[in-house]
């Protein structure tokens, strides 16, 4: 099985970014703009528009608020297996980094999953840099 991980700062508080990444049905809103051009919610599983075209079906797993860690999986006929987890550490009071990590399968999957997830995690860090400032500024 392919790992990918993504060690991600943000200049953002942790509990900001984190109040964003647990909103599981606001991706194109508050995450991830631009990146992921909808989110369709029902219960725990997500249908979610990618702006390459792509879609994906994403099953909530946990959500954990003591730890800020989300954790989610998707099925699909193309993807065998894949489960990623989504944690924010706090680094100071205005900084944070995010490690996102994805396990998936078939391995001829991964450089994909590693391209998308690096265009994932530079929506999040310029939304999320982004929106701080903007509450900062109100």
């Amino acid at each position: 099985m392919a790992s990918i991980h993504k060690d991600i700062p943000i200049d953002a508080p942790a509990d900001h970014v984190w109040d964003a990444l647990r909103d599981f049905g606001a991706l194109h809103t508050r995450l991830v703009p631009g990146f992921v051009t909808d989110t369709q919610l029902a219960g725990d599983v997500r249908t979610v528009s990618f702006a390459n075209g792509t879609m994906a079906r994403e099953t909530l797993v946990d959500c954990d608020d003591k730890r800020r860690r989300l954790v989610y999986a998707i099925t699909s006929e193309r993807v065998k297996q894949h489960s990623a987890s989504v944690q924010v550490f706090a680094e100071g009071d205005a900084r944070c980094r995010v490690v996102w990590i994805a396990d998936v399968l078939p391995h001829e999957i991964a450089p994909y999953m590693d391209a998308q997830m690096d265009l994932g995690a530079a929506a999040m860090q310029a939304a999320q840099s982004q929106s701080a400032r903007d509450k900062n500024a109100a």
